[in-house]
């Protein structure tokens, strides 16, 4: 038998969260970043040139490339997504905003499927508090709403998922997919219609998205627990393998799915292989990236701890650590390492809901002082280097900003400005309300963290976004080829990267073509150290060297043009 649940919980502590107040939040973390951004560098530029390929068919759906490059990722229900909404959308839309919507309705669903899977999770009989002599405990419903609604804080607060889930990559599908999964199997054993919805889209989604073995592995775990958390008697033991059956032929589907098409890849990365790797970054990227939630999470795993290791399985903590257990153990495995940690965010955000019922009025005390000096820190920095920029003063910020983007011309715009102020002031009235003493919601220790994630994310996006597309697109870059060679001129491509390419084409309207002795363009253009690296050299009989064009910050990304001198 298991031990006795460590929450003890009254009624006056599961209050529910206001659901305007839940809603504007997730809409003030989902829309900054969606309106107003260029492409970055990097997966978000790339994955939008292949979609934009797609949809003006320059390139084949099966099998997309950006001048014989293929993408990274093999899943390609991502990118068909991006370019669907490019050729459906409205010709006076902005093709990045086109591309950017499905992408943002995928992180509006992953915080709703998390919100539901903790909610089924703590609505299950072994996750409830303990019952008091003479009543008044939490009402089961109300009890797991709150922590559902714990969860989905703890989830907003993680510091990983900001910029992550606000790019158009296959990760971001990939952390949509996995979030349905995780609910499916969360709720599978309460209902069926939903959840078998949930697991379709889930499992076939990470396995279009190039990630079978996560779907396998999700669905199979999720599936055995299923059936070690029967419960005593015919009810129990016919949901549990009612449960378990459905889990495993999804699951059976997905992987026969993955074979059709022949999706299985080899991504380990084997010890011999793994030399290099900075075991430190490692450690500090798990510290940094899943912050606050795993310190929530190893007071869970240490409160709750009598009821890890039972018979039956308790479901509301074993199918939320398999899910954890399967995402570190790709992140260490994989690269790149921070895009496999984030799947695991919605499983970590609900180990942490449940460490609210249990949490000491010291630990929350912490929390909350550590969080509100931390994030109004992090605040009052964003305005100082955004007045900084405007006035010139404080000197040393305006120079270093300036020194790392010399040509950086600040502007003032009026709307940005008084949505940043306002969300200034909203910070400071949630402030205000968390370190009143009359508050005694359990969610109230998660409030400051997803409030401050929130407001410094809010604050980047629209007092330095200027700044931040400036140094982090490619569009000045095209606008400097451009300046060079005109914006409708031929380029040969020599060893660019997929975001280079795919940049050159959308921000400067050029026509690229590989480098060949055949090519009538009169430019080349290409990367130097890529050149360096592979040994590959311009030939001096034929191209003469005509420029050097940088980025913004001068570090990194250099291009030189070539032109043909030959007749």
């Amino acid at each position: 038998m298991s031990q006795p649940t460590p929450a003890i919980v009254a009624q006056g502590a599961v209050r529910r969260l206001p659901r305007l107040a839940l809603l504007l939040l997730c809409l003030a973390y989902i829309l900054p970043g969606l309106l107003g951004r260029e492409p970055w560098r990097n997966a978000d530029m790339a994955t939008f040139g292949y979609m934009v390929e797609m949809a003006r068919g320059a390139t084949s759906w099966l099998d997309p490339q950006l001048l014989g490059l293929r993408p990274e990722a093999d899943g390609l229900l991502p990118y068909w997504i991006g370019a669907w909404f490019l050729q459906w959308g409205p010709a006076w839309t902005s093709p990045v905003l086109l591309a950017r919507l499905p992408f943002a309705l995928m992180l509006a669903l992953t915080l709703a499927a998390t919100w539901y899977a903790v909610y089924n999770l703590a609505s299950h009989p072994r996750a409830q508090p303990v019952a008091f002599a003479f009543g008044g405990e939490a009402n089961p419903t109300d009890y797991a709403r709150a922590i559902g609604d714990g969860g989905l804080l703890a989830l907003i607060a993680c510091l990983g998922l900001a910029q992550l889930s606000h790019e158009v990559t296959t990760h971001l599908a990939q952390l949509c997919f996995a979030a349905l999964t995780f609910y499916a199997a969360s709720a599978i054993g309460h209902r069926v219609r939903l959840p078998m919805l949930g697991l379709v889209f889930g499992l076939g989604g990470l396995v279009l998205s190039a990630a079978p073995s996560l779907a396998v592995l999700f669905g199979a775990g999720a599936a055995l627990l299923h059936f070690l958390a029967a419960e005593p008697g015919p009810g129990g033991r016919h949901r549990a393998l009612r449960a378990a059956g459905l889990l495993a032929l999804a699951t059976l589907l997905a992987a026969a799915l993955a074979s059709a098409l022949d999706l299985w890849r080899w991504r380990i990365l084997l010890p011999q292989d793994a030399g290099s790797k900075d075991w430190r970054s490692m450690a500090r990227l798990l510290l940094w990236f899943t912050w606050p939630a795993w310190p929530l999470v190893l007071w869970t795993l240490w409160r709750w701890r009598r009821q890890i290791v039972t018979a039956p399985v308790n479901l509301h903590l074993a199918l939320p650590m398999w899910f954890v257990a399967v995402t570190i153990a790709a992140t260490l495995t994989t690269k790149p390492a921070d895009r496999a940690l984030l799947l695991s965010l919605p499983a970590l955000a609900t180990l942490a809901a449940f460490a609210l019922p249990t949490l000491r009025r010291s630990v929350a005390a912490l929390i909350d002082w550590f969080t509100l000096l931390f994030f109004t820190g992090c605040g009052v920095v964003i305005w100082v280097i955004w007045f900084a920029m405007q006035t010139g003063v404080p000197r040393q910020a305006a120079a270093n900003v300036f020194k790392q983007a010399p040509d950086f011309q600040a502007t003032f715009d009026l709307a940005t400005f008084v949505i940043a102020v306002s969300a200034s002031l909203v910070w400071a009235w949630l402030v205000q309300w968390r370190v009143g003493r009359h508050q005694t919601v359990i969610w109230k220790s998660l409030v400051l963290p997803a409030g401050g994630a929130a407001l410094c994310w809010l604050l980047l996006m629209t007092l330095w976004m200027p700044l931040l597309d400036f140094v982090r697109s490619y569009r000045l870059v095209a606008d400097r080829v451009a300046a060079q060679v005109g914006s409708s001129s031929c380029l040969q491509v020599k060893d660019l990267d997929r975001d280079q390419i795919a940049a050159l084409q959308f921000h400067g309207g050029f026509r690229l073509t590989p480098m060949a002795p055949d090519a009538a363009c009169t430019w080349l253009i290409a990367d130097p150290q890529l050149l360096a690296q592979r040994g590959n050299q311009a030939d001096p009989a034929r191209w003469q060297f005509h420029a050097r064009i940088q980025r913004a910050s001068g570090k990194g990304d250099e291009f030189h043009l070539f032109r043909n001198i030959t007749p």
